[in-house]
């Protein structure tokens, strides 16, 4: 039995603590269950083999209570393959008090949830290094991503270290044995001048060298595998290099104990195997680098320091130094250190890496500026209004390495198929030993040996455990470039499977701000008289139309008079004095009431209303002066997106709350399959739910603050985001800019990355499942081929580094844009109802 302490939130009183123990004593595998009001504190003692700790928390929170867990981030260094994070993975799922824990052979990361009452991040840490591998330890005020730089180029460092001294010995090992092979005079010379004794010892001076210097890395590895009882890769290389050389030894030191004619020396295969071994783990190395150079880039848009106002004068301080309410001052062409809001000054700052947008923003005074960002041509003070872990670029950031750290379902076969690889092959190595030692050629224990070897040393965990989470990192960090932000990994491979894009009306497929869109006068004129007195009156309004209205007189630089005598006829329109004129604005029953006939402008009225507009009129002076509509217009972006996921073989459908006729006045101009219109702000989750009894995976996209119900129905969440908006927590995709584009670059670049990861495990199964037979003689009988082990421990790298640099192929993805892109310009929407 084993116990945790789990923390519990929201309890008040006895009655709260009493059901919680209750939920909790009704749990299978529960053999008591104590719940401490004082403390907040449940202690259950339980059977690990009957039920596991999350269904605790699932008890709890059914209750109607809040747990408290904590999350943990590990580095780890010393993995080689897919057993060993595997074997990591395990070790820590074991811990009483983890509810889930996940190992990346990639990244070369552990992801932790776990009861911090029950366990500590050192226990974890500990776990670890009792499994055979070490834990980044970071300092006080190290960045752990700088951290986990610096081990990897320490890695790559002793890798490239033992690669030359291996190489150095045994290039000479393998020539002084292959030439005299290929040239038998020479090998005639050798032994008269030298003696085959004499050779065997200057083979076995060479092997040691490179057995007992860079061999030790597999060794010491290897032996911890065997130890737990959970061999990995360099279990393998371990066994099979040192089967070589111990063989060897004992041909050239004692032969006679061998049978006769088998005292055959193999230095050169041992050392070999591991010179070629450590040439494909440094090619690996460098190659695997290059996957996370998505986070260098993130990491490099952080400023290092930031200009603080403190005491009366500026002190430039390390970022990690700069608090909320600081005042930060930045010159031109300066990174933005923090988010915040500007106080004074007024310049154009480049939020490309946020936006996506390559036109600069112009920022002035309480306008909200992001850290990262990088200031033009003005000077800024700003106040810092979010810093560290909270700023947007630091929730890009750990966006990204949660994505690049997930697993996808598709990995489950990997990962099940790596448990047992390993064992499986030493099986297979020792009943190819035996096969070759009963029933081969002779000499029957050479042959028994090199083929065990082959065996051994061609099999490759590596490639199956890297052919996912390479192409994760990848895919993840390519979205980041296209501003397109994963949540989670396995987003990655749900994104590809949706049929039906579901699309937000207001704010996704339009502006999300009404805007004057038409303006009709009687006489034919420009307009701009009438909108003047129109707009000065509206300014007395709140309403959204008034406003844009308003807008658009001043971006005509019109001279608004000032209006009195303001009215507002509810349902109906509004009335003002300007000047000398009395100016009505309104509905057409506003003209009505007012007596004045609106047939003259009767077929403008009708178009506006077939575009998906709504016509208002103005009258002035008691006269029908125009006709104007205000519409939240579609985004320039939207059609072109439209056409590009109908390419792509996706149905369209459009949530919103206008009525019908304007909803399927705007679905046939942009080419939208179905249309849920008249839809409630509380009805978007009853839509999605209509959408996927169909029976297909449906997206649905939104602006992702008061869509949120919806983007947690959908089979995917995809919120359009802005800046300051991205941290969406309901949504798996968020799409940085307002472009919606980015939904058919998203879903693309899922489709791209799930196809890279099927190819790279096709190729880690196959390689494995022809090269091992291969490996042991299944060609002998029939073609008389056998593989050298040299050749096998070249072959085995190779597979690493074809999954890695298949996986590297994302990196050139493009989204392809459609053909032809409809005018946006004739596409209207009638303003925000949705």
């Amino acid at each position: 039995m084993t116990t945790v302490q789990i923390g519990v939130e929201g309890m008040t009183c006895a009655s709260c603590s009493g059901r919680v123990e209750r939920a909790l004593n009704k749990v299978a595998g529960v053999s008591e269950a104590t719940v401490n009001l004082a403390t907040e504190r449940a202690s259950v003692t339980f059977d690990p083999a009957l039920v596991k700790p999350d269904a605790f928390i699932a008890a709890i929170t059914g209750s109607g209570y809040g747990t408290t867990t904590a999350h943990a981030d590990l580095g780890i260094t010393g993995m080689t393959c897919a057993s060993c994070s595997g074997r990591v993975e395990r070790a820590l799922n074991k811990v009483a008090g983890v509810l889930e824990a996940t190992v990346n052979l990639a990244t070369e990361r552990a992801s932790v949830t776990y009861l911090p009452q029950t366990v500590t991040p050192a226990k974890l840490k500990e776990v670890v290094r009792d499994t055979g591998y070490d834990v980044l330890e970071e300092q006080a005020g190290q960045d752990a991503t700088d951290l986990e730089r610096e081990a990897h180029e320490k890695h790559v460092r002793g890798l490239r270290r033992d690669l030359i001294i291996a190489a150095s010995f045994a290039a000479p090992l393998v020539l002084f044995v292959m030439l005299p092979m290929a040239v038998p005079s020479l090998q005639r010379g050798i032994d008269a001048a030298i003696g085959t004794f004499a050779a065997n010892l200057i083979g076995f001076a060479l092997a040691s060298v490179v057995q007992f210097g860079p061999a030790r890395r597999f060794y010491t590895t290897g032996w911890a595998s065997l130890r737990h009882a959970s061999p990995d890769m360099n279990a393998l290389v371990m066994l099979g290099s040192s089967a070589a050389y111990g063989y060897s030894v004992i041909a050239t030191f004692l032969p006679e104990i061998l049978p006769a004619g088998t005292a055959h020396t193999y230095f050169e295969a041992s050392a070999a195997i591991i010179a070629l071994i450590l040439v494909g783990k440094y090619l690996e190395a460098i190659t695997k680098g290059r996957t996370s150079e998505a986070i260098k880039k993130l990491l490099n848009l952080q400023a290092k320091t930031a200009r603080v106002e403190r005491g009366g004068a500026l002190q430039e301080l390390p970022i990690d130094q700069v608090v909320r309410g600081d005042i930060i001052a930045v010159r031109p062409g300066e990174r933005l250190p923090v988010d915040g809001t500007v106080t004074s000054g007024s310049s154009y700052v480049d939020e490309s890496m946020i936006t996506g947008e390559p036109i600069p923003v112009l920022k002035s005074e309480g306008a909200e500026v992001v850290g990262g960002t990088i200031n033009q041509n003005g000077a800024l003070r700003f106040t810092a209004t979010k810093v560290g872990a909270d700023t947007v670029l630091a929730q890009i950031i750990r966006m990204v390495q949660d994505a690049q750290s997930a697993k996808m379902p598709i990995q489950a076969l990997a990962d099940r198929v790596v448990r047992y690889f390993v064992p499986v092959v030493i099986a297979l190595a020792s009943i190819t030993f035996v096969v070759w030692l009963l029933a081969g050629p002779s000499p029957a224990l050479t042959y028994a040996l090199v083929n065990m070897v082959a065996v051994l040393i061609i099999a490759c965990p590596c490639a199956m455990g890297l052919a996912t989470p390479t192409s994760i990192m990848v895919g993840t960090g390519k979205g980041a470039d296209l501003g397109i932000l994963f949540r989670r990994g396995d987003a990655l491979q749900t994104l590809q499977q949706a049929r039906v894009i579901a699309l937000d009306k207001t704010g996704t497929l339009t502006r999300g701000r009404p805007e004057l869109t038409d303006l009709v006068t009687a006489d034919g004129a420009d307009g701009s008289a009438e909108l003047g007195m129109i707009a000065a009156v509206e300014r007395h309004s709140e309403h959204p139309i008034a406003q844009a209205i308003v807008d658009a007189a001043n971006q005509r630089q019109l001279d608004i008079s000032t209006a009195d005598g303001f009215h507002a006829e509810p349902g109906y329109g509004v009335t003002a004095t300007v000047g000398d004129h009395t100016v009505h604005v309104g509905a057409d029953r506003y003209m009505s009431k007012l007596g004045l006939e609106t047939s003259a402008f009767q077929a403008t009225a009708t178009r506006l209303a077939d575009e998906g507009k709504s016509p208002m009129y103005a009258a002035i002076d008691g006269k029908l002066a125009a006709v104007l509509a205000v519409a939240d217009p579609v985004k320039p972006t939207t059609p072109a997106a439209i056409e590009a996921m109908h390419a792509a073989g996706l149905q369209v459908a459009m949530v919103t709350g206008d009525n019908r006729r304007t909803a399927a006045a705007i679905a046939a101009r942009l080419g939208i399959d179905t249309v849920l219109a008249e839809v409630l702000p509380d009805g978007k989750v009853d839509a999605v739910k209509r959408l996927q009894r169909q029976g297909n995976k449906t997206a649905f996209v939104g602006d992702g603050i008061n869509d949120a119900p919806a983007l947690a129905q959908a089979d995917i969440g995809l919120a359009i985001g802005t800046g300051t908006d991205i941290a969406i927590e309901a949504a798996d995709v968020i799409l940085m800019s307002g472009d919606l584009q980015g939904i058919p670059n998203a879903i693309a670049l899922s489709r791209a990355t799930i196809t890279n990861i099927k190819q790279n495990l096709f190729w880690a199964f196959i390689y494995n499942v022809i090269l091992i037979p291969v490996a042991a003689g299944v060609l002998y009988p029939a073609f008389h081929i056998l593989l050298n082990p040299i050749i096998a421990a070249a072959a085995m790298g190779t597979s690493s580094i074809f999954v890695l640099t298949n996986a590297l192929r994302l990196k050139t993805f493009r989204p392809r844009r459609p053909a032809s892109v409809p005018d946006a310009a004739t596409v209207g929407a009638q303003p925000a109802a949705a």
